[in-house]
């Protein structure tokens, strides 16, 4: 053995300097990381080969071992980490030879590709990053960063420290628009730092609040770090918890768990809501208190303040906060007292008293114990309790299929108890109203009648849904009720959003902002997976750039703007009726409903195409296509390059050592704290796709096969590694700054600069880490995406 080093640890060494070799020497990462796995795994058959490489395997068949089995212990806790002293035997690290180890790696090869790259399950998710990818750089070249730059720098520049601050609520704005790093930092830097320093702003300041701003995209979504991490975290997570409660004697992580071992990207999109939005406060805060210590370094700004008519404070108040939270609290209200709730009146044809306890109880003892250690007594009491009740019933566990009377009767009880107005009906009253007050505030002198007629006919709304509409009228016929009050709505409705365009701040934010809300709001509510909604993004992004192009030829863009109306058509189309055309029975009111969504979806994808057509013939489109093309390619090749030195690793047993030394700590927190430094530091050297797809697959069965929350871990590490990309001296955002800053502003200026953020990221990995329900309480609240 080389320097008293196993064979196997070797083996890792090779394969890491290696991979380093490769992404030092200049070569595209995608190939370095292919071509490093060729390599290593040469060098390593050649050694073994010629019995250099010596493994010192555990002896299982010894005495010692035997009666560690026999105390109870899992195999899988039997490690020479935990128990150095077993006997332990030489052995090659190809035991049969490397051709038969290239051989089976060829295999998985071909399966990995297969399962991730071509035809998987997680394909589906990978798409949403070529959508997201494209919506990004479409609103990067759309010129919005500029405008948002701009426009929040009238806002907030008279502030102390107030160019800083719109530098954050900008990054942030762009992250979740974007969630491209590279590509926030540089557009940051070009934009803001000029001016942050013409205007007298230290570049310590400036350079720091730049770097750090443009990585929120690694947090906020949609995060294509996220996505990245969630097509793995799913399944590294399930596979964990399946072993974790075979190790404990039950049958499967369900029965262990009480709940199905399941998280999904749009699960981890909810959880980086917070998360994401607590760094850029953090962010803001330091801004703002370093203006206030230093005033010369940071000093207020005025850009003559944002354009609009003039208002005073008392309109301010009762139309941005007074009327705003009257209309909200008063929808909370209402639906608080039951007159604002669901109206949905399906009856399953089974019955619910059948349903099992909520933990299993029919399991070994070992399973017992173990599930009582996990739960705590009082929760398995409660569940042995709700066994003996269902037995009592008479019913075995599982669900009982209902007689027609019993349909009947349950579905009169909902019909009783439904409330008079409906939930759907009242959010978007509620949203049409918002519109309305706010332009009240926006013009406060303009001629009130339009909105009043509007607000009448919102009025009218509500009591046509409590008068007319029960939970038993059609969808139809409901939209037939509706069509007048709300036609008289948005009358008012159209007179708002012309008085709103006579503000820059809501003309600059208002349309990049809906897309945004429309993307995560389908995500983070439910609605749809990621991959939907990031075409619905992408599609969205295509027209706002291409209205964006028409205004400035001083062309109409009102083809654009009916294709908007069309996607949202289709969609409130699909949601409020049956469109399953293959139905035994289909009703004429869904007949209609399927010409109408026919229609929409057309004229919605003329309108897209028309936008790409606008957007061609003035050139933005080529290199959009490109960029795209360019990025999704580099993820897609990194995957590809980064399975084969995931196999290289594999066929020598380096995953198993390296999970094996990690599961030799006791304490999981231990564990989940050296992986994480283990992840900073390799941030230092590698991109997040390679740690993503290179040492979190190796590390990830020990790390998500703990009682900790999946989602917690996941955004624990994104975090953790926006924290290396902006450490000096190798983080990542620091080469991108230091590319376009000019050259009175120096590396040390940068390095100087960001430390501060640094040490914001680890005082809000702490926080994270003391309070987990910041990155858990959202997913509780909303359903699962």
């Amino acid at each position: 053995m080389f320097f008293g080093l196993d064979g196997i640890e070797i083996g890792l060494i090779i394969v890491f300097l290696c991979l380093f070799a490769g992404i030092l020497s200049g070569f595209p990462v995608a190939f370095a990381i292919g071509g490093a796995a060729v390599i290593s795994f040469g060098i390593v058959a050649a050694l073994d080969s010629a019995g250099l490489l010596i493994h010192q395997a555990i002896d299982t068949g010894s005495a010692a071992y035997n009666g560690l089995i026999a105390q109870g212990i899992h195999p899988n806790e039997i490690s020479v980490f935990r128990y150095p002293e077993l006997p332990r035997y030489e052995t090659a690290l190809f035991p049969q030879g490397w051709e038969v180890a290239m051989d089976r790696n060829v295999s998985f090869i071909v399966n990995r590709i297969n399962e991730r790259v071509l035809a998987g399950q997680s394909i589906e998710t990978l798409l949403a990053v070529l959508m997201f990818v494209l919506m990004g750089i479409t609103l990067e070249r759309s010129r919005i960063a500029n405008d948002l730059l701009t426009t929040m720098a009238r806002v907030f520049g008279p502030w102390p420290g107030g160019l800083a601050v719109s530098v954050v609520v900008v990054g942030a704005f762009l992250a979740a628009s974007t969630g491209i790093v590279g590509a926030t930092v540089v557009t940051m830097g070009l934009l803001s730092l000029p001016t942050m320093l013409r205007n007298r702003y230290s570049p310590e300041l400036a350079t720091g609040v730049i770097a750090a701003s443009g990585t929120l995209g690694q947090i906020i979504p949609p995060s294509i770090v996220i996505v990245l991490l969630g097509t793995l975290a799913g399944d590294l997570y399930a596979t964990a918890q399946e072993e974790r409660a075979q190790t404990v004697g039950c049958s499967d992580a369900l029965t262990y768990l009480g709940e199905a071992a399941v998280v999904s990207v749009g699960t981890l999109f909810q959880a980086a809501i917070l998360p994401g939005i607590l760094l850029a406060v953090l962010y803001a805060a330091y801004a703002f208190g370093f203006a206030l210590l230093f005033p010369a370094k940071a000093p207020p700004v005025s850009f003559g303040g944002p354009s609009g008519p003039a208002k005073s404070r008392a309109e301010s108040l009762t139309w941005f906060v007074g009327a705003p939270v009257a209309l909200v609290g008063g929808a909370f209200l209402l639906g608080a007292v039951g007159l604002v709730g669901s109206q949905d009146v399906t009856v399953s044809a089974y019955t619910e008293s059948g349903q099992a306890a909520e933990l299993r109880t029919n399991v070994s003892d070992q399973c017992k114990a173990a599930m009582i250690e996990l739960h705590g007594q009082q929760k398995w009491d409660r569940a042995v309790a709700q066994q003996q009740t269902i037995e009592a019933a008479g019913g075995a566990v599982g669900m009982h299929e209902r007689t027609e009377d019993e349909i009947a009767a349950a579905r009169a009880d909902k019909i009783a108890s439904a409330a008079p107005l409906s939930t759907p009906i009242m959010v978007t009253l509620v949203a049409l109203g918002l519109l309305l007050t706010t332009a009240r505030g926006v013009v406060p002198a303009a001629d009130p009648r339009p909105l009043l007629i509007g607000a009448g006919g919102l009025v009218l709304a509500v009591l046509v849904d409590a008068a007319l509409i029960s939970p038993l009228t059609s969808p139809g016929l409901t939209f037939l009720l509706l069509a007048v009050p709300v036609g008289i709505a948005l009358y008012g409705v159209r007179h708002a959003v012309g008085m709103l365009a006579q503000s820059d701040l809501l003309r600059v934010v208002f349309p990049p902002l809906v897309l945004i809300v429309a993307v995560l709001g389908s995500i983070i509510g439910g609605i749809t997976n990621p991959t939907p909604a990031a075409a619905l993004g992408a599609g969205g992004a295509l027209m706002l750039a291409a209205y964006r192009k028409l205004r400035e030829e001083n062309r109409t863009g009102r083809v654009i703007i009916w294709a908007s109306f069309a996607i949202v058509i289709m969609i409130l189309v699909g949601v409020n009726f049956d469109l399953r055309m293959t139905r035994g029975s289909v009703s004429f009111e869904d007949w209609v409903a399927f010409f109408v969504a026919q229609g929409a979806y057309h004229f919605a994808m003329f309108g897209i195409l028309y936008a790409c057509w606008v957007l061609f013939r003035s050139g933005v489109l080529p290199p959009v296509v490109r960029e795209t093309a360019k990025v999704t390619s580099m993820v897609f090749m990194i995957l590809i390059g980064s399975q084969l030195l995931n196999l290289v690793v594999i066929s020598f047993g380096g995953e198993h050592y390296i999970q094996q030394f990690l599961r030799s700590f006791d304490n999981e927190f231990t564990v989940f704290l050296v992986v994480m430094l283990v992840l900073f530091i390799l941030g230092f050297v590698l991109d997040f796709l390679e740690i993503i797809y290179i040492v979190v697959p190796i590390v990830g069965p020990v790390i998500y096969g703990g009682t900790f929350d999946p989602s917690w871990v996941t955004i624990m590490i994104a975090v953790n590694l926006q924290t290396s990309f902006l450490t000096p001296p190798f983080g990542f955002a620091l080469f991108y700054l230091r590319g376009v800053a000019p050259k009175e502003v120096t590396t040390m200026h940068i390095y100087r600069g960001i430390i501060p953020f640094v040490l914001i990221q680890v005082a809000g990995l702490a926080i994270l880490w003391l309070f987990p329900g910041i990155v858990t309480i959202v997913p509780d609240l909303l359903p699962s995406g």
